[in-house]
């Protein structure tokens, strides 16, 4: 899978200030309110199927669990799927121990594909580690922000200061995303897309089951006179 880096123009950010308070919300799967205006059904639909969501956290969970079992205190190994493709990010002593633990990612069952960016490097500080939720918060607040996006499309991961996009999206979509996650933060050091592309018509079918279906309102009864 290729990585593919983005250097954009600055856009103006407006939802910034909602930090890290909003990525517990951002997750809740719930429409959010900026200003007078509501995020429609869509905004809180993740575009992957119930079973695949769960699938991935599952693999999620079983992918760290074999990666702390080879590096130990040695590495550090996160693990991010989206629709079954794994993202690996993190730190690990060596090569020999970065491609051992690609090996036994690569057993569990139902993983489509694997992204191997482990970095040969000691292991992260948390001060490291909180500065990249920082930017993740800021990215999920700036495609919040941004006409025609949809925050919950998107799968948003950062490690070391570089941003990885998940997610099932047009090419329209997938470039506006880069563009405002690269000016998310100044810390934001590359952008990797790492999407699922679907057509522009498969996204007006998404949109078209995803709206809100109004109830039927009862006729009114004629008043008496």
């Amino acid at each position: 899978m290729k990585h593919a880096f983005v250097t954009v123009i600055r856009r103006p950010l407006t939802a910034v200030a909602l930090g890290a308070a909003l990525v517990t919300c951002l997750q809740a799967c719930v429409p959010v309110v900026v200003g007078a205006a509501a995020i429609g059904t869509l905004a809180a639909v993740d575009r992957r199927t119930l079973g695949s969501q769960t699938d991935d956290r599952s693999i999620e969970l079983r992918a760290e669990g074999r990666a702390k079992r080879v590096t130990g205190d040695r590495g550090r190994v996160a693990a991010t799927s989206y629709n079954r493709t794994v993202l690996l990010t993190g730190e690990v002593a060596d090569d020999a121990m970065k491609a051992e633990v690609e090996r036994q990612v690569a057993s569990i069952e139902g993983i489509a594909a694997i992204e191997n960016d482990l970095t040969v490097a000691p292991v992260s500080t948390v001060g490291a580690r909180s500065g990249d939720l920082l930017i993740t918060s800021k990215v999920k607040a700036a495609i919040l922000d941004t006409k025609d996006l949809y925050v919950n499309a998107f799968l948003v991961h950062t490690d070391r200061g570089v941003v990885y996009l998940m997610g099932r999206v047009t090419q329209r979509e997938g470039k506006l995303a880069a563009d405002v996650a690269r000016n998310a933060a100044g810390n934001v050091k590359k952008v990797v897309k790492l999407f699922e592309y679907i057509s522009e018509d498969e996204l007006q079918s998404l949109q078209s089951r995803a709206a809100p279906v109004k109830e039927a309102q009862p006729a009114k009864k004629p008043v008496a006179r």
